[in-house]
């Protein structure tokens, strides 16, 4: 693996983020720009005077790319990105046109989760599950020490595993997906469907809101959790129920010696790890006959995404 300084963009619907990132994953210089997401375009232009601006001051010699969405097998096209005006992009060879360098393009899950298993919370083992939970649920998958990108290079879908059938609609077409389930979005939303049917436990939570029921928010729950309140506990202990549960049943087939958990919502820490090392371990085939894998909580936060990306570009 080469010494040099490569880059790492994680292109998002609202902001680019970039990094200038050394062989150790430790970040030379970092920067980040609005993201027009409504014109590709522009989008494109955005993050190549990014990386122009690393270059003109740190000597990079390649560039990963993170991207939310469907990235083909060629590493470099968008098939389709849920938030950005991207289909059939050719992403990766734009960039190294309009950049000069070379550009490998990566979804954003999966470089988060090489980031963790580089130099984060999996950097000791060979085989990781990387479980994202924010607004919806992600995640990345390493296997003997490479990424597990599947055919058409759109595996690890994590947050599509049907783990309801028939049950809520979601985003992608289909029904009863683990991201209706066990993301943050889903602790919102059960919180204040308690609110609507005028649970007595939930009325602390209410008026940190102010009296408006629809004011509720992740982080208001994570508080009032933290500060104790009973409700908003038991809404992470259901949401770690559900991804415990969709978490056993990746493990029945991926075997993994280490669970990372990542994500905007892990970092209510105890109060979503607990239960959901409780129901992964209550409903893991084989159990009390099989090792156990490890949950640990990520490590690198919001820069995973660049870092595994400016990684990626050296592999």
């Amino acid at each position: 693996m080469s010494s040099a300084l490569t880059c790492g963009i994680d292109i998002g619907g609202t902001k680019i983020a970039g990094a200038v990132v050394d062989a150790d994953g430790g970040i030379v210089a970092e920067a980040r720009v609005e993201s027009p997401a409504a014109d590709p375009t522009a989008m494109e232009e955005a993050a190549a005077g990014l990386v122009a601006r690393f270059a003109a001051d740190h000597g990079i010699t390649a560039v990963g790319v993170g991207a939310a969405g469907y990235i083909a097998s060629d590493r470099s096209t968008v098939l389709f990105a849920p938030n950005i005006a991207w289909r059939n992009e050719p992403l990766g060879s734009d960039l190294a046109r309009l950049a000069g360098l070379p550009v490998v393009v990566e979804n954003d899950a999966n470089a988060a989760a090489w980031g963790e298993f580089r130099y984060g919370a999996g950097r000791d083992v060979d085989d990781q599950l990387m479980v994202t939970v924010g607004t919806g649920v992600g995640g990345g998958i390493v296997v003997d020490g490479r990424l597990l990108r599947g055919a058409h290079g759109v595996a690890a879908e994590i947050g599509h595993l049907n783990v309801v059938p028939d049950g809520r609609q979601c985003g992608c077409g289909n029904r009863g997906c683990l991201e209706q389930y066990g993301s943050g979005t889903a602790l919102v939303r059960a919180a204040r469907e308690a609110v609507a049917a005028n649970s007595l436990l939930a009325r602390d939570l209410v008026e940190r809101a102010g009296g408006d029921p629809e004011a509720i928010t992740g982080p208001m729950i994570t508080e009032a959790a933290q500060d104790g309140d009973r409700f908003a506990i038991e809404q992470f202990e259901q949401l770690g129920r559900w991804l415990g549960h969709g978490i056993a049943s990746l493990v029945a087939v991926l075997d993994p010696a280490v669970i990372v958990i990542g994500g905007g919502v892990s970092e209510a820490g105890a109060l979503l790890v607990d239960p959901l090392r409780a129901a992964f371990e209550h409903e893991l085939s084989g159990r009390g006959f099989r090792p156990t894998a490890e949950i640990r909580l990520a490590e690198l936060g919001n820069r995973a995404g660049v870092i595994g990306a400016a990684d990626l570009a050296r592999v």
